[in-house]
């Protein structure tokens, strides 16, 4: 489960059994946790954020696009392709 970035009390990190799916990201903070996909960057599912939380991280992914989908391809790459 490599965190792939931290900022402003998030933590944004992949599982490697997802390494399967398109690439997204999952987000949390404290109990909370948020899954977004990283082309739409549209969330997935969300679990104790509330709605101005969710508009953060989303800005946050915009900002951060490009890394975390080098990270994701990195990580994929690490794991075989699978």
């Amino acid at each position: 489960m490599p965190v792939v970035l931290r900022i402003r009390g998030y933590r944004f990190w992949f599982y490697e059994a997802d390494l399967v799916e398109p690439p997204h990201v999952h987000v949390g903070r404290e109990n909370n946790e948020a899954k977004f996909w990283l082309n739409s960057l549209s969330l997935v599912r969300s679990r104790g954020f509330k709605e101005h939380e969710l508009n953060e991280i989303e800005k946050i992914l915009k900002e951060h696009k490009e890394d975390i989908i080098t990270a994701w391809q990195k990580e994929k790459e690490k794991h075989g392709n699978r």
